[in-house]
C-alpha cells in the first residue's frame, strides 16, 4: 500500500507484485507515436532543472530486446497468446509495430497474473494498434472476459495532417480477469446512479 515503484514495469511486476493481489489495472502505455517523453525534475522553487532523464522512448524497433520479449511470451505457458503473437509476426514481419506488440504481450501476461479473480484491466490505446492489442487481450484474458470498448472522444484533432478524417478519439478496452468483476457504481451529473451493466457489459 502507498508505494510508488520506479523502473521497468515488467521487472516490478515480477519482483514486487504477488499473484492475485490487484483489484484494478489502468494501463496507459506509449502509443508508438514516434515521440520522446522525458521526466523533468524541478527545483523546490518550481523552476525547471537542468537535470533531466529520458524515461522512455515512444518508438520500438525489432532488435534483441524485441526478440527476447517474443521468446518470453513463447516460454510463458500462455499458448493462445503466443499463437496470436506468432501469427502477427508472420503477417507483420519484424518491424516496429511487431516489436511494440511483443513488448506489450509479455507485460499483459504479467498484469493478468497479478489481478484478483474479481479484478479488471483498462487498457488505453489509440487506433494505430488497438485492433492488434484487442486480439492479444482476447488471447490472454479470454474473449469471454471482454467487457467493453470505451471511446475517448476529444474536441479537437491531435493531428492536422489528416484533413479529411482527423483522428479524434482514443480507445479504452475493459477486460475482467475472470467472471464478473467488482464494480462500484457512481453518481452521474443528473443525480441518478449509473447502472453498472450499462458501463461494464
Amino acid at each position: 500500500m502507498n508505494k510508488l515503484f520506479y523502473g521497468d514495469n515488467l521487472n516490478v511486476l515480477r519482483d514486487q507484485i504477488a499473484s492475485d493481489s490487484v483489484d484494478l489495472v489502468y494501463l496507459d502505455p506509449p502509443f508508438n507515436s514516434n515521440a520522446n517523453y522525458n521526466i523533468l525534475f524541478k527545483s523546490k522553487t518550481g523552476d525547471g532543472s537542468d537535470a533531466q532523464i529520458e524515461a522512455f522512448e515512444d518508438t520500438w524497433h525489432w532488435n534483441d530486446k524485441a526478440e527476447d520479449a517474443f521468446d518470453q511470451v513463447a516460454r510463458s505457458g500462455n499458448t493462445k497468446a503466443f499463437d496470436l503473437l506468432r501469427a502477427m509476426r508472420d503477417f507483420l514481419g519484424e518491424n516496429d509495430m511487431m516489436a511494440y506488440l511483443a513488448m506489450m504481450a509479455i507485460r499483459l501476461i504479467e498484469l493478468h497474473r497479478v489481478l484478483k479473480p474479481t479484478g479488471s484491466l483498462y487498457l488505453h490505446c489509440d487506433p494505430t494498434a488497438s485492433h492488434y492489442l484487442k486480439l492479444l487481450l482476447d488471447g490472454i484474458f479470454g474473449a469471454a472476459n471482454f467487457r467493453n470498448e470505451v471511446v475517448w472522444l476529444r474536441h479537437s484533432a491531435r493531428s492536422v495532417k489528416q484533413a479529411i478524417w482527423p483522428r479524434l478519439h482514443d480507445v479504452i478496452f475493459h477486460y475482467a480477469r475472470d467472471g464478473v468483476p467488482t464494480f462500484h457504481s457512481t453518481e452521474v451529473s443528473s443525480g441518478k446512479v449509473a447502472n453498472p451493466h450499462d458501463l461494464v457489459r
